[in-house]
């Protein structure tokens, strides 16, 4: 597990800065998520010990939410002054991700051979 959060880290490290360092309109995270992806894709498997790792991750990610949280409302009069395009962009971004989702689902389900049955389940009757 240790090699395992320890190369999360390097690559969350490099993606700073290889952003610092390009001038990248980019989190360093997303890069560094980003350099994990390419890495995996040309090992062609995901190592056991990584995946146990990013799934105790990610069944505590809430918590790993509350240090942005706070350092968002370090910036929260940059927030209150340009509220409309704060709120209408995560509301697109939630709308979006919501199509993203029913799109690839639906392309899923046709590629399995299986039909996407909405509101069919009833509940018996007694």
């Amino acid at each position: 597990m240790l090699y395992a959060v320890l190369a999360l880290f390097v690559l969350q490290w490099v993606g700073e800065v290889l952003v610092q360092a390009l001038g990248l309109p980019l989190p360093g995270a997303l890069v560094g998520a980003l350099l994990l992806l390419m890495g995996l894709l040309a090992l062609g498997r995901l190592p056991r010990e990584l995946e146990q790792t990013a799934g105790a991750l990610l069944q505590n990610m809430m918590l790993l939410f509350i240090p942005i949280v706070a350092g968002v409302m370090l910036h929260f009069e940059r927030i209150a002054s340009e509220w409309l395009p704060f709120i209408a962009s995560g509301i697109g971004g939630a709308v979006l991700t919501l199509v993203v989702t029913a799109l690839v689902f639906r392309r899923m389900l046709a590629r399995t051979g299986q039909q996407a049955q909405v509101g069919t389940d009833t509940p018996e009757q007694p």
